[in-house]
């Protein structure tokens, strides 16, 4: 299963820690050749490129600061195809809080650093994919979406939600768009997943968060390698514009 994954051209933006970091590994481990984007932490990169190529993978690593500049993305993007030789699977994972902040404590500055990390740059980066898809007879985008997306966020991150009920819309804008250029855009929406993204999370909250889980923990990386896998795969080939709930029965709605 997966091996339509093999050789398979792949750039995964936030790819030094947590998801991106498990599902760069993932991708590698079935034959693909990887791009990791990183902004800071290029020893985090370079031990994902390293565990990777010890398995006998490429990785290439790949610097930019998304936040404060989001059309960078289309620099990773080109350098990813210049490094890889095309692209067929981009992840539009690169993503953050940024801060925790209450509505009337928002200002332009923070309104901007959360769109442009959190959106504008999913845009940007898939602009940017396309012509090298299409040159390579189709491909496959998978944006990173979030359960805050859907139910609004917790204290202090409702702009944060509001940026990835964006993409989860923008996904299915974008699979329609792109359908007629053989370029499936689907996203996964994950739940509470122990990454570096909580390290702003209070304890309680973070307790609070795994008991409401259904399924009684919280989720780790790995639980989201699956279904990006699945829907970077021909596993997935008639499915696009969808959004896949990856929370362990937190939510079950359809948005």
């Amino acid at each position: 299963m997966l091996d339509d994954l093999q050789g398979k051209l792949v750039l995964i933006t936030g790819a030094s820690t947590g998801i991106g970091a498990a599902v760069a590994q993932a991708f590698a481990a079935k034959g693909a050749r990887v791009a990791i984007h990183y902004n800071s932490s290029r020893d985090a990169a370079q031990t994902v490129a390293d565990l990777i190529g010890a398995d006998g993978g490429e990785a290439h690593l790949i610097q930019a600061d998304l936040m404060n500049a989001p059309d960078s993305v289309r620099d990773v993007v080109a350098e990813a195809g210049h490094k890889l030789g095309g692209l067929d699977i981009l992840v539009n994972n690169a993503g953050a809080l940024v801060a925790r902040k209450l509505l009337m404590e928002w200002d332009d500055g923070f309104y901007d650093n959360v769109m442009d990390l959190n959106l504008r740059c999913v845009i940007a980066g898939t602009q940017a994919a396309v012509p090298l898809m299409e040159a390579r007879g189709g491909g496959a985008v998978i944006n990173v979406g979030s359960i805050a997306g859907s139910n609004g966020g917790g204290p202090g991150s409702g702009l944060y939600a509001t940026a990835k009920a964006a993409v989860h819309n923008l996904t299915r804008h974008m699979a329609t768009d792109l359908a007629k250029k053989n370029i499936r855009v689907n996203a996964i929406a994950p739940g509470v997943i122990g990454t570096p993204f909580h390290a702003m999370t209070p304890a309680d909250r973070m307790e609070a968060m795994r008991n409401s889980v259904p399924m009684g923990r919280v989720g780790t990386p790995d639980d989201c390698v699956g279904p990006v896998l699945f829907l970077a795969s021909a596993m997935s080939g008639y499915v696009t514009g969808q959004i896949l709930h990856v929370n362990g029965g937190q939510y079950y709605g359809g948005s």
